[in-house]
């Protein structure tokens, strides 16, 4: 599979290049178009259990298309539910930790779970799911804004706000914690924040849904604004 990317880093809209008979997994909705003898089936990927635990804990849906290509090949187009980013990637035997919502397509190959880490998982204003993505092959995430990839050394920590994180590798240390004192959690407009530990690879979107539903919900209208 080839990917192809267009209109980044606001709209962008991922072009998934498929061989003869080649598959691909997509996350259920993501489709936007796909060549002619393009065949689809839908299904409970890794069985009744796993995608139960996607589905419920991991903000994913229960099930996922997959797409085949007749034998002189064909293409599918996706894009995410919100504006932002598409970013491919290419795992080789390797696991990474995905935001809830940013997965959108992969190879065959490639494993989508919900990871349970105790203390260790991720809580923002509203709660944060990771995903465990593991196995080789390509697939490609989204964001909510645009992607910035860092890569922090050994040793090296970053401290970021939990409604920015997109993805980090799973080697990487972290710890949750509140930012500041008292008066700095209530007072400015930060939530929890993760410090991360290189080496590895992190992920981050530049805007944060939990801050936009912040903007977005006090400008809806209420039923005492009718005038009835």
């Amino acid at each position: 599979m080839e990917i192809e990317i267009l209109y980044r880093p606001s709209y962008s809209l991922g072009i998934l290049k498929l061989g003869g008979g080649e598959e691909v997994r997509v996350e259920s909705g993501s489709m936007v178009s796909m060549s002619h003898g393009v065949d689809l089936e839908t299904g409970a990927t890794g069985g009744l259990l796993k995608s139960l635990s996607r589905s419920l804990l991991g903000g994913e849906s229960f099930f996922q298309n997959t797409f085949q290509a007749p034998a002189g090949g064909g293409q599918v187009a996706v894009a995410p539910a919100l504006p932002g980013d598409l970013l491919a990637l290419d795992l080789s035997q390797e696991r990474v930790m995905l935001q809830s919502g940013s997965y959108v397509a992969s190879d065959l190959d490639i494993e989508v779970e919900t990871k349970w880490s105790g203390a260790k998982t991720f809580f923002a204003s509203e709660g944060l799911i990771m995903l465990r993505i593991s196995g080789t092959g390509k697939m490609l995430v989204s964001s909510y804004g645009a992607i910035h990839e860092m890569t922090l050394a050994a040793k090296e920590t970053h401290t970021v706000d939990t409604g920015h994180l997109v993805a980090f590798s799973e080697g990487i240390g972290f710890r949750v914690r509140k930012v500041g004192g008292l008066k700095s959690t209530l007072f400015s407009g930060e939530g929890l924040v993760v410090d991360l530990t290189g080496p590895g690879r992190v992920l981050l979107q530049s805007r944060s849904t939990d801050q936009f539903l912040a903007w977005l919900i006090p400008q809806l209208p209420r039923d005492d604004d009718s005038g009835d």
